[in-house]
């Protein structure tokens, strides 16, 4: 059992990659400005790399009131251990209430270690956050059961709280440049800097359409398809439309499209402003990584199909003629 009274304060991992922040560190700070507002308390952005210092007043328009910022050179390329020793170490100063990071390949990777070297509770890929203000304890909300009910979990012995959060999910604050804060440059003990690994090279991966997680229109193929050779068809809108191509968990396993396609709690949550499925039913894990898209399209021969359902647009129809009249009549456009 801990004092809960000696920690305050709402803090994101701000995720930066060679350089460049993450889009996850704004949603996240958008996130956050609503939790520190409800607490009545601080929200605090945690900047970790090496040449970044000009980044921190990014993070302040974003609704950062504090960064805490450790510029470093053994910090340039991502360490899961350097960073799980300097984000603990700055935390033990500072004691926060809650700790958010993106549930990325970076922060699935190092956050776990923190919890661990803070002792505190930790709960992955969160898709929603809700607060017992009396309490001041978090929800920390995410699909379970293969996304069959979604789970409140607290940690109310235990602070900071701890979680990851779903990439696409929250809304980020439009930057406001005006805005004032206070840049923060911890000591970090220089054990925190000594690691068993180390990097050898950075291998930038090639992507051969548009990333899914960063499109604003996604075209997305399910079991409706039919057949790898069937995908054209989806390919072709895409491509029409300008847009990226999805897949339902279904067409994956199929082998149809690779994995790096597949939309839902098993694969990428996105949040394009238009999402059009095709031939997807429209599973509770499949809606999971797409529910939040700003406009849904849904092309289904069922009219009783799930997907219907979040659905803002629906054609009840054969596919095989609906999508190839949609492709040329964009094409003529």
């Amino acid at each position: 059992m801990v004092d809960k009274n000696e920690y305050k304060g709402v803090w994101v991992f701000a995720e930066q990659r060679r350089g460049q922040l993450h889009n996850v560190s704004f949603e996240l700070l958008g996130k956050g400005r609503e939790l520190a507002d409800k607490l009545q308390t601080e929200l605090s952005a945690v900047l970790l790399g090496y040449n970044i210092k000009s980044k921190a007043q990014e993070l302040i328009a974003h609704g950062a009131d504090k960064v805490y910022l450790v510029d470093n050179e053994k910090l340039k390329d991502f360490n899961d251990e350097i960073y799980a020793k300097v984000l603990a170490d700055i935390a033990q100063q500072y004691k926060p209430e809650i700790i958010l990071a993106g549930a990325t390949a970076v922060g699935r990777a190092f956050i776990p270690r923190v919890s661990i070297r803070l002792n505190a509770g930790l709960t992955a890929d969160c898709t929603a956050f809700e607060l017992d203000l009396q309490e001041r304890n978090l929800y920390q909300i995410r699909p379970a059961f293969g996304g069959s009910l979604m789970a409140k979990i607290i940690t109310p012995e235990r602070r900071p709280q701890m979680a990851t959060a779903r990439y696409k999910v929250f809304k980020p604050l439009p930057a406001d440049n005006s805005r004032k804060g206070e840049i923060i440059e911890p000591q970090i003990k220089e054990d925190s800097f000594k690691t068993r690994a180390q990097f050898i090279e950075f291998i930038e991966e090639v992507e051969t359409t548009i990333n899914i997680s960063e499109a604003d229109i996604i075209v997305s193929g399910g079991r409706g398809i039919g057949s790898k050779e069937n995908f054209k068809l989806v390919k072709d809108l895409a491509e029409a439309i300008g847009g990226a191509v999805g897949a339902s968990r279904a067409a994956v396993d199929s082998g149809w499209i690779s994995y790096s396609h597949q939309v839902g709690q098993t694969g990428k949550t996105v949040c394009p402003r238009i999402y059009i499925a095709c031939g997807i039913s429209g599973a509770v894990q499949h809606l999971a990584g797409m529910q939040s898209s700003d406009i849904i399209i849904a092309i289904n021969k069922d009219p009783d199909a799930p997907i219907f359902s979040v659905a803002k647009f629906g054609i009840v129809g054969d596919l095989f003629q609906i999508l190839p009249a949609i492709t040329e009549k964009l094409k003529k456009r």
